[in-house]
């Protein structure tokens, strides 16, 4: 543990070798393809689809009728999707048939040739529509258990959080700040679109091999709509890449299953760029409403929000969203009173549900710029304003759980403020000729350093790492250690998506630790093996790590057995070899030790699987919002400068530097690169990244990348990292979940530096070049 451990498939993926699963192949293979539903909200008058089946190569289309059990929706929580539409579609893009043809472009085709005839209903695109007297229901007959707890069905989970008295704390305060933001929708953007093949077995069940980010939630979806139970249903993750939420929930993988049992051929679907935007959900949109109160001396006094989330047609995550909203509404801060209001509407815009720091990504930017202008109220430098009220170990949260590990806020702001600066560009001073390539605008040549103004911002953030409120969150490492060719080998095999985040070389470094053997195996993830939860919440070395560490334990104790069986407690060569085994060090150090081993275990190997829980957690009192909902928290503070061109509204971020608190860096090359990737993604979301949804059709204006625009290497900063380490004493190896806390705190710090650069008050995401030169 500890060193930078080189990822397996690191070379393979620069070189564009590596397998993702749309790279799959099987002979005698079917193409399927998705009929989506043109507009957002409509009646299904009717569906002709004979002329689709008429078209040679066809081999099956499929539509809600033709779905083989009762259990037609699927959902992570509430179980609100329908696999096909029926009906009613709820959203521009929504699947209504499903076609399987011997050529892609044959299913295209076909898909093209049936006939819907629909019956356009109103849209509702915000709150105002979503609540007004007589606005279309979007789930009339809701009886999931967030519907007792909400003012009107179309409102998704609302989750308040009240503790002290707001309203006497106000009566203290020397001066208060109000803000109105705004938080565009933004894709997850990953690298391989959805894609997987279903195959057709011959006990009548099915073998899926997709790209996910959690296996066993998957399959508890898709059996039951097959009609199979989850023993029939086998799958296996194939490559993945990328995923930041996009793909917690399901895509294409019931509808591949559906065409392969219906054909008897194996399937593959794979989403071109487009359809990917409207394959997966999308990040929540957001309008906050802040109020903070502070004292002439700096000290926060109260905070008032309210946070409408836009969750689109389903729900997805969205009550879990909510929850992670408004509990983390606050911010690494010091406050008795507050009064939190968070809610998830449903919509006919595009389903939203995970991204990358889940909730509290949308309220980090709203409270952040709050600080800011609290800072300048006050008359204070905004880096020690914060300091001033930072929270650390001990803290209590406005849900009322006491911070138990180290929360050391004011220390990293101290580190991201003191690391040195970029070089100012000379040339702005001393009237030298400036290098293009170097101002906002690149390489088009629109400046020459006129106008061209540079700015400073700080910012700083506050995420949970694991499942919360309640969740059974655990996962399970099943791990054997046998001799192979004459040298202990240890065999680790999980159900752990890998979609990028290192969990490939963590586990074999766990067990190199743990049991001391040099060579490590990773099998594929399965369903074979126990549930290890999803990808996401920054969870998986946490928890299945845990799990990995757990298991690796108990083999080492079992072969320890054996040897003092077979050896007896004083043989010295053994004693030696239960040293190294204790002590984590590698047992083929030595030829005497070496040959005890092989000894040990070449007529037996020790197989183990076990599962890990972190700390139980509780839900949120659904009236005060109190309770013990999260396990861990994590924190990185960003210094983000800026220089922007005022006269034509271009930015071009400079540096990104960024202080973390990792507890305990496992793969420190891994580590960097999850806190420069998260900051990458929230440097997106500050100056380019939104999905358009027009507000009267609720249509997806720009789904590509053509007009959706995400960070090049030529956009992206220098991102200077410094890793703190200070453990959690809870945690496995003192470990602290990394890869959301950055995509947090580096969109408001951006967007700090802009407004530091320019004197404009900005409260949107993202930040385009009219709100930089067009204020009215």
């Amino acid at each position: 543990m500890g060193e930078s451990t080189l990822r397996p498939d690191g070379t393979l993926k620069v070189t564009g070798e590596f397998a993702y699963s749309s790279d799959m192949w099987h002979e005698d293979m079917l193409w399927g393809q998705i009929l989506r539903s043109p507009v957002a909200h409509a009646r299904i008058l009717s569906i002709d689809t004979g002329e689709a089946l008429a078209t040679p190569g066809v081999y099956a289309v499929l539509t809600y009728d033709d779905l083989p059990t009762a259990v037609k929706n699927y959902g992570l929580e509430i179980q609100d999707t329908p696999v096909l539409a029926h009906g009613r579609v709820r959203h521009h893009g929504e699947p209504v048939a499903i076609v399987a043809a011997d050529h892609p472009e044959t299913a295209r085709r076909a898909a093209a040739k049936i006939k819907v005839e629909y019956r356009e209903l109103p849209v509702v695109t915000d709150e105002a529509s979503a609540t007004a007297p007589g606005a279309p229901l979007l789930h009339e007959d809701r009886d999931d258990h967030h519907i007792g707890h909400v003012s009107h069905p179309n409102i998704v989970h609302r989750q308040p959080i009240v503790r002290g008295d707001v309203e006497a704390a106000r009566r203290r305060a020397d001066h208060i700040v109000e803000g109105e933001y705004t938080f565009g929708m933004q894709d997850q953007a990953f690298l391989g679109p959805e894609s997987g093949l279903a195959v057709p077995a011959e006990d009548g069940g099915v073998d899926l091999y997709v790209a996910t980010q959690w296996l066993h939630s998957d399959l508890r979806q898709i059996a039951p709509v097959l009609g199979l139970p989850e023993d029939k249903v086998r799958m296996t993750l194939s490559g993945v890449g990328g995923a930041f939420g996009g793909r917690e929930d399901l895509s294409m993988q019931i509808h591949a299953c559906l065409l392969a049992l219906r054909t008897g051929k194996p399937v593959k679907i794979v989403y071109n760029r487009f359809e990917s935007f409207f394959g997966h959900v999308h990040r929540h949109p957001a309008k906050l409403h802040y109020e903070h109160g502070a004292t002439k001396d700096g000290k926060l006094t109260h905070m008032k929000c309210r946070i409408v989330l836009d969750g689109g047609a389903y729900a997805s995550a969205s009550p879990a969203v909510v929850g992670n909203a408004a509990s983390l509404a606050v911010g690494p801060y010091v406050l008795e009173d507050v009064d939190i209001e968070a809610i998830a509407l449903y919509s006919n815009n595009p389903p939203c549900g995970a991204m990358r720091g889940f909730g509290a990504v949308q309220a980090c930017f709203a409270y952040e710029a709050q600080m800011d202008k609290l800072a300048d109220a006050v008359g204070m430098d905004r880096v020690e304003f914060r300091q001033l009220n930072a929270m650390s170990q001990g803290t209590l949260m406005p849900t009322g759980q006491r911070v138990d590990s180290p929360a050391p806020v004011a220390e990293l702001l101290r580190r991201v403020k003191a690391m040195p600066m970029p070089p100012e560009q000379q040339w702005l001073a001393a009237g030298e000729q400036a290098d293009v390539r170097q101002l906002p605008g690149g390489l088009s040549n629109t400046t020459h350093g006129e106008g061209v103004v540079r700015g400073v911002g700080y910012a700083v953030g506050i995420k949970n790492v694991g499942f919360s409120e309640g969740f059974d969150d655990y996962s399970t490492a099943r791990v054997r250690m046998e001799v192979v060719g004459g040298e202990p080998v240890a065999t680790v095999h999980t159900a752990m998506a890998e979609v990028g985040q290192g969990g490939v070389t963590v586990h074999a470094q766990i067990a190199r630790t743990e049991l001391g053997v040099a060579q490590v195996t990773i099998q594929p993830a399965d369903t074979q093996v126990g549930s290890a939860g999803s990808t996401s919440a920054s969870r998986q070395t946490y928890v299945t790590g845990g799990a990995v560490k757990n298991a690796c334990e108990l083999v080492r104790e079992q072969v320890l057995e054996i040897g003092r069986r077979r050896f007896g407690t004083y043989h010295p060569a053994w004693a030696t070899a239960e040293l190294l085994l204790e002590g984590g060090k590698v047992v083929t150090d030595g030829g005497e030790v070496l040959a005890d081993l092989v000894d040990v275990l070449e007529d037996e190997a020790v197989e183990v699987e076990e599962e890990w829980r972190h700390r139980p957690t509780e839900a949120f009192d659904l009236r005060t919002g109190q309770g013990n909902g999260h396990v861990q928290y994590s924190f990185a503070a960003h210094r983000a400068v800026v220089e922007v061109d005022t006269e034509l509204g271009l930015v071009k971020v400079v540096e990104l530097a960024c202080a973390q608190d990792v507890g305990k860096a496992l793969n420190p090359l891994s580590v960097i690169g999850q806190i420069q990737g998260g900051t990458t993604q929230g440097l997106g979301i500050a100056v380019m990244e939104e999905i358009i949804v027009d507000p009267k059709t609720a249509k997806v204006r720009n789904p590509s990348f053509t007009d959706y625009l995400i960070p090049t290497i030529l956009d992206t900063p220098t991102i200077p990292v410094d890793v703190l380490e200070l453990a959690d004493d809870h945690a496995p190896y003192g470990l602290r979940g990394i890869g959301e806390a950055p995509t947090l705190s580096s969109t408001p710090a951006v967007l700090a530096a802009i407004r530091n650069a320019t004197g404009l008050d900005l409260n949107r995401t993202p930040v385009r070049p009219e709100h930089l030169t067009n204020q009215s």
